[in-house]
């Protein structure tokens, strides 16, 4: 067997692949934590409320890249595994061109809209309405570089260039947080705040295209059919995309429209920050696509550990945090934005932080139906739960208000990891036996988040997690095979060895 293709698909890529990517993405985190009390000091609440749909809107550009980013992905990693990658510089350079000249069509339409959603659909204060027209259109021009970033990114990862794409980003990461804070000192206006972000994203694209330029030595722009394949593939992960972006910002853009901007930030600085949990996940979910596209035809049992280890990956680093903000979301937002936002959206954010377990580990199997390619099944999943949660999210919005709409995401976030699995295991058999194991975990851990969240005293909530935790860990051993749990071994005893251990067992 080609010990190339068995490395890429390897224990030790994927620890390697998760920690740069968490790296990537956790320092900025930090500082935009840090830095969060701040920004909506010098914003207000109200300019708070609009950034916070300004960033769901930078969120929302990513459908743009019609999924040709992590289909670049899966099929530059297939071609390295059949050893065709002569025309990938070609391909790379058309698909760029084709993305940066629809995203530009979609800014040009969004530009002329903006002022019916300002005006009418939002409820901007008269006061306001202009400068966020103009703010929201200064963003609009950032979405040709999300999908060109989004192309690039591809290609880095499909040859597993994690360190090196992190280390470019993580500066400019910092800077779209820092930048802001910075500029407000001076100019008090969201438009400045705006060019702050689309700057940075300039950046990103500058440096991604440094990086990749030695992979690329080709790089040019053929005939359009030639991104057909992947927009066979890309397309049904753009229809996904679209879906799971209407699920995912809907809800705050509903608040907006039904309650008050006051309303908006109560309810979406709370899943702002529980969505910042994805992190380990995406950092874990990058590192896993490229092994299993490569390997899943060749390697069915190495596809298979790379989801059933990146399932229990992304269940131990999530779970405690979780559980955590179940708790004491309440204190948490006071410690961290004041009372008012305690009062307003602690009880948003323990409720949101169980649902959050569950979209962190839908990752594991939408990952391997992207690398199998069948990105259609998951688009049909998202469709029926934009027809069943869309309208329950507003139903249990007009009922309980934003704590309404925090449990219609929380359920929806169930249903999407339990289909996942489901659908992992009918459609790739190799990966039956993982899905079927993970269900009892799982379940335990939904039990343990929503006793948490229900008996609202800290104290009786502590002790319930933590020896429901530990119930769970306990299943957790019954989805690793004996060899895992002999390699586990080593590791409890010398954790920061994790790559050298991994990678002297087999995949």
């Amino acid at each position: 067997m080609n010990q190339s293709l068995e490395a890429r698909a390897g224990a030790g890529r994927l620890i390697s692949g998760m920690l740069w990517n968490a790296l990537g993405r956790g320092l900025p985190l930090l500082l935009a934590l840090a830095l969060t009390p701040i920004l909506v000091h010098q914003l207000g609440l109200e300019r708070w409320g609009l950034f916070t749909l300004a960033l769901a809107l930078v969120g929302v550009f990513g459908i743009f890249d019609l999924g040709i980013g992590p289909a670049l992905t899966r099929g530059l990693s297939e071609r390295m595994a059949e050893g065709e990658d002569e025309a990938a510089g070609r391909l790379v350079g058309t698909a760029m061109v084709a993305l940066g000249g629809f995203a530009a069509i979609g800014a040009a339409v969004f530009w002329t809209i903006l002022p019916t959603l300002m005006q009418r659909v939002l409820n901007v204060p008269p006061e306001l309405q202009q400068e966020a027209l103009t703010a929201f259109r200064v963003l609009a021009c950032a979405a040709p570089l999300i999908v060109i970033n989004a192309a690039l990114w591809g290609v880095l990862a499909a040859h597993q260039r994690f360190a090196a794409a992190n280390l470019v980003t993580i500066p400019v990461a910092v800077m779209y947080y820092l930048g802001p804070v910075i500029l407000l000192i001076f100019w008090q206006s969201l438009v400045g705040v705006m060019l702050v972000l689309v700057a940075c994203r300039l950046a990103n694209t500058l440096s991604y295209m440094w990086l990749a330029r030695p992979l690329l030595p080709r790089l040019s722009v053929g005939h359009p059919r030639m991104i057909l394949p992947l927009l066979r593939i890309g397309g049904w992960m753009t229809f996904s995309s679209v879906l799971n972006q209407a699920l995912l910002y809907a809800d705050r853009f509903l608040v907006g429209a039904m309650l008050t901007l006051a309303a908006v930030a109560f309810y979406a600085t709370p899943l702002d920050l529980v969505m910042r949990m994805w992190i380990l996940p995406v950092a874990i979910a990058q590192a896993m696509l490229p092994g299993m596209a490569s390997g899943f035809k060749l390697l069915p049992d190495a596809t298979s550990g790379l989801l059933r280890r990146g399932s229990l990956l992304m269940l131990l680093l999530t779970l405690p945090a979780c559980l955590v903000l179940a708790g004491l979301g309440d204190w948490v937002l006071r410690l961290w934005l004041g009372a008012e936002f305690a009062a307003g959206g602690g009880t948003v954010l323990r409720i949101l932080a169980a649902g959050i377990f569950f979209s962190c580990i839908a990752f594991a199997p939408n990952t391997l139906l992207d690398a199998i390619g069948r990105p259609d099944a998951t688009a049909r999943l998202i469709l029926v739960q934009v027809v069943i949660f869309l309208p329950l999210s507003a139903l249990l919005l007009h009922l309980f208000g934003i704590e309404g709409a925090a449990i219609a995401w929380a359920a929806r976030a169930v249903f999407d990891a339990a289909g996942k699995f489901w659908l992992a295991g009918r459609l790739y058999e190799p990966a039956r036996a993982t899905a079927r194991r993970m269900a009892l975990p799982l379940l335990l851990s939904g039990l343990v988040l929503a006793a948490t969240v229900l008996v609202g005293d800290w104290r009786w909530g502590a002790a319930i997690a933590i020896p429901g935790f530990l119930v769970v860990a306990a299943a957790m051993l019954g989805v690793l095979t004996a060899e895992e749990r002999q390699i586990l071994r080593p590791l409890l005893r010398r954790p920061w060895q994790a790559r050298r251990i991994l990678e002297q067992r087999p995949a």
